[in-house]
């Protein structure tokens, strides 16, 4: 089984699907990131901003769907992380293993 696991940190592919996968994680926590710190900074220092009326006498203010947006969005990032992952990361990774086990065998049977 060590042989597997070698032969699979030692194939391109799998450090094409790390790097790939790293660097899409990284992209949509920075998304998500930017956004609720972003969100957090404008009720720190320009609360007007969100604090005023939606609708003129209304009490809710624009800070509520603001903030249901951010919510939404990590939902929607989540989303596409999933899909990609069942789509193109699942492949890869299946790819890589077989890979693997073909060449196993091969060297076993020599």
């Amino acid at each position: 089984m060590q042989h597997l696991y070698r032969r699979i940190y030692a194939d391109p592919e799998f450090h094409e699907l790390e790097l790939k996968r790293g660097r899409f994680s990284w992209l949509l926590a920075s998304i998500i990131l930017i956004a609720y710190f972003s969100f957090i900074l404008i009720i720190a220092f320009y609360p007007e901003l969100f604090g005023n009326p939606i609708i003129e006498g209304s009490v809710i203010t624009w800070g509520i769907p603001v903030a249901l947006c951010v919510i939404l969005l990590s939902f929607l990032l989540t989303g596409i992380y999933v899909y990609r992952a069942n789509k193109e990361f699942d492949q890869l990774v299946d790819d890589v293993i077989e890979h693997a086990q073909k060449t196993d065998k091969d060297t076993v049977g020599e």
